[in-house]
């Protein structure tokens, strides 16, 4: 997907308010508080002297336009990504294993047009998605496992209705996630187009603060955690009608 300049945009105003907030230094905001580092298709080492981070801060702290500046090279750096050790992919969801024990889901717009993914005509094709993703699991995986998934997209209605209420049952908030998309992709339209009001109750939040304690209250939705066994996952997608 490739994303609007108003969403790197945000990202930067963030950063000033945190560098200012915590009396940290800009460069250490960037690196720490967004979603640039893995945007740019840098890894998660979030290593400070990696040599595309120093390119991209050399060009920043030279440009007229940060917002311009950030975007062009958001562009030339990751014309695509897919989360980190994919295994297998099933329309819009994915997994990947994390150890011996544990499979992580992603998920993805693979809509070939327009169409929400998550509309309710599509539920049923969605579903039939991660069935098949968890036939496969259980042909290919004969071990105990633990499914795990991390999204600010588990507060939607539309998306909690294709799991299985004992996954769902486990939620927990995840704090501090500032680095990643499962916290930042709330602010973002299935076009990659700024969510306006979002961003809006964001920069207000953040621009209330006078320190950063509660900073990860400014965002609209939280990131919530959920884990399960994958046996859960068998028994809901195969014995649903």
């Amino acid at each position: 997907m490739i994303y609007a300049r108003a969403f790197f945009d945000l990202q930067l105003e963030f950063a000033a308010a945190v560098s200012a907030l915590g009396g940290l230094a800009p460069e250490r905001a960037l690196l720490e508080y967004t979603n640039l580092y893995i945007r740019f298709g840098l890894g998660r080492a979030f290593d400070p002297a990696h040599p595309g981070w120093r390119e991209y801060l050399a060009g920043l702290r030279g440009a007229s336009d940060p917002g311009a500046w950030t975007h062009a090279f958001s562009l030339k750096r990751s014309p695509g990504m897919a989360a980190p050790g994919l295994v297998a992919t099933f329309g819009c969801f994915s997994y990947a294993l994390l150890g011996d024990d544990r499979l992580r889901l992603h998920f993805h717009n693979a809509e070939p047009d327009d169409h929400s993914p998550l509309a309710l005509d599509r539920r049923e094709q969605r579903r039939a998605e991660l069935a098949a993703l968890f036939a496969h699991v259980e042909r290919a995986e004969r071990r105990p496992l633990t499914v795990i998934g991390a999204s600010w997209m588990y507060h939607l209605e539309a998306y909690r209705r294709l799991f299985p209420p004992a996954y769902l049952a486990t939620a927990q908030v995840l704090h501090g996630r500032f680095q990643h998309m499962p916290l930042w992709g709330q602010f973002v339209d299935r076009r990659g187009m700024l969510r306006e009001e979002g961003a809006r109750q964001l920069r207000e939040l953040v621009h209330g603060l006078t320190s950063l304690e509660g900073l990860d209250r400014c965002f609209p939705l939280s990131v919530l955690r959920l884990e399960a066994p994958v046996g859960e996952f068998y028994d809901f997608y195969v014995g649903r009608p």
